[in-house]
């Protein structure tokens, strides 16, 4: 029998007190760690997480929102299905996601064609004025710039490296708190590359999968990114109110001369980012099963391993790098609300996210939930918690790649990379908490 207390049901309400604890500690780290406190805006702390909420409850409990977004989502789930016959016809039976090659043969694939479809919809203009409307949303809501307001609207939708050359006319006269803002809504979404990787991986073979999925990740994408200003704000606020230039306007920057240039172009760039991806997995794969030759030794020696996998009631078979991670970052997974018997499975998750990659993480993820150890809460809660480039890799890419383009804020940029990945970090924790509260099951 379920138990009532002020019209709500105990369970949703112990979840609503656990999300404002949540919340509330998240909202103390960032101001513990502010450069200057006495010049945060809680105006602007207040509009953002109050977007990020209502956001979050229009996309996941409205049903017409709901309808007008699984369209979006519905889109993306056709066009993984397209890709999949289009790398059945080149693979043949190795693209079967059950079979042992089917990651790189089913999943890669999608990088390819996901960054080809961005390439399209940015040269068809619809791209900009998707990242326009957004943009100016949170210009007239949260007074921020305008290329503040472009670049966080443009990384819900493009990569952390790309989303810069929206804002590249602004980028050597952006201030220290800009360009934190930008480098922290970068680590704090994903690409739309990898977007459809993420729903492919999850989702499974079921269309109903993709999604589902596909719903949670496109709306983890979405409230990141006032998440994403609200930690950077207080991290590193505007001191230089005098400076900054509140006009919208996005350059023109052409993706190609033609439709078919265009293709190219996003399917060139493809290749390299589904390249980079499994590149990646395969040196940190092998460094992690190094590692864990290591630990695994010292924890037979030790007799760490078997109390360790008693302890774990065999979930972890001894002293290894995941469950280090687990240990050390399962208060994190407690804190954004994840049930007592899953934080050391959420926290390893985060922790390879962190440290690693989040492909990483997500692979982690995908094998859990496929093997049903762990809850449908710690899910979701997972899957918007690891939704976001924040890992000590994007810190080089971010460096290589603004600087590339705006030499002048190279200092800035190294300067500012740990206290963007504290940002990116927290504010995918805040989506995590939210869904949490919001979220009754899969």
């Amino acid at each position: 029998m379920e138990i009532y207390y002020l019209g709500f049901s105990m369970d949703l309400f112990n979840d609503i007190l656990r999300g404002c604890l949540g919340l509330g500690a998240l909202l103390g780290i960032c101001y513990l760690l502010s450069s200057s406190r006495k010049s945060i805006d809680w105006r602007l702390v207040g509009i953002g997480m109050a977007l990020q909420v209502i956001l979050a409850f229009l996309m996941l409990k409205v049903p017409i929102v709901r309808a007008l977004f699984k369209v979006i989502v519905d889109f993306f789930v056709l066009m993984i299905s397209a890709t999949e016959q289009s790398a059945k016809f080149l693979f043949g039976n190795l693209a079967d996601p059950t079979e042992p090659f089917g990651f790189a043969f089913y999943v890669l694939p999608t990088i390819v064609f996901f960054s080809a479809l961005s390439s399209l919809l940015y040269y068809l203009g619809i791209l900009q004025r998707v990242v326009y409307g957004f943009a100016w949303l949170m210009n007239k809501t949260m007074r921020l710039s305008g290329a503040e307001s472009l670049a966080a609207a443009a990384n819900v939708f493009i990569g952390q490296t790309e989303a810069p050359l929206i804002v590249k006319p602004y980028l050597e006269r952006m201030t220290k708190s800009e360009i934190n803002c930008l480098m922290t809504g970068g680590m704090a979404t994903i690409a739309g590359g990898v977007f459809g990787a993420y729903m492919a991986m999850l989702g499974g073979t079921t269309i109903e999968g993709k999604q589902l999925f596909g719903m949670h990740l496109l709306t983890a994408s979405i409230i990141s990114a006032p998440a994403a200003i609200v930690a950077a704000k207080m991290l590193f606020p505007e001191i230089n109110r005098d400076k900054i230039e509140k006009n919208i306007d996005i350059p023109r920057n052409e993706a190609g001369s033609n439709v078919l240039d265009a293709l190219s172009t996003g399917t060139t760039d493809g290749v390299k980012l589904a390249v980079n991806v499994g590149a990646m997995l395969l040196a940190f794969m092998a460094f992690i099963y190094l590692a864990n030759s290591i630990f695994f030794e010292l924890g037979k020696w030790t007799n760490l391993n078997a109390v360790i996998a008693s302890k774990t009631n065999g979930t972890y078979d001894g002293f290894t790098l995941q469950y280090i991670f687990g240990i050390l970052f399962s208060p994190i997974a407690w804190l954004v609300g994840v049930p007592g018997s899953d934080i050391v499975a959420v926290g390893q998750m985060l922790g390879e996210k962190t440290m690693l990659k989040e492909f990483f993480a997500y692979i982690t993820l995908t094998d859990m939930k496929n093997a049903a150890t762990i809850s449908t809460k710690s899910i979701i809660i997972a899957t918007y918690a690891l939704c976001g480039f924040a890992n000590f890799a994007s810190i080089g890419i971010q460096i290589g790649g603004i600087g590339a383009i705006a030499p002048g804020q190279r200092k800035n940029l190294s300067q500012l990379g740990i206290r963007a990945l504290i940002g990116g970090t927290i504010a995918c924790l805040f989506t995590a908490t939210i869904a949490g509260v919001l979220v009754r099951g899969l």
